[in-house]
């Protein structure tokens, strides 16, 4: 399983980019992974790389078929190797 921390946001679409957040949350929802919405990015449990780009690839897509000119993602990975590990995991071993 890997950990994603997620934010794609277009540039040059002023302030209120909501109907475009909407659009990549619509995509991450519809593809029945895991996911906890936050502030600044989306955190997505994925089974594979190829699954994770997949689906940013499509987030991605929504913000273009939305209206977006230019396109920025931010991503990061969390690839642990030595046990399992879920959103939920880790929000739990520090809280």
């Amino acid at each position: 399983m890997l950990l994603a921390q997620l934010s794609v946001y277009p540039m040059g679409e002023g302030t209120s980019l909501g109907r475009f957040v909407k659009k990549g949350i619509q995509v991450i929802k519809d593809s029945g992974y895991t996911y906890s919405v936050g502030g600044l990015s989306t955190a997505i449990e994925v089974p594979d790389l190829d699954s994770l780009f997949a689906l940013v690839k499509e987030v991605r897509a929504a913000h273009i078929k939305e209206g977006a000119k230019r396109v920025v993602v931010d991503l990061k990975i969390d690839d642990r190797r030595d046990k399992d590990a879920t959103l939920k995991s880790k929000i739990n071993s520090v809280i």
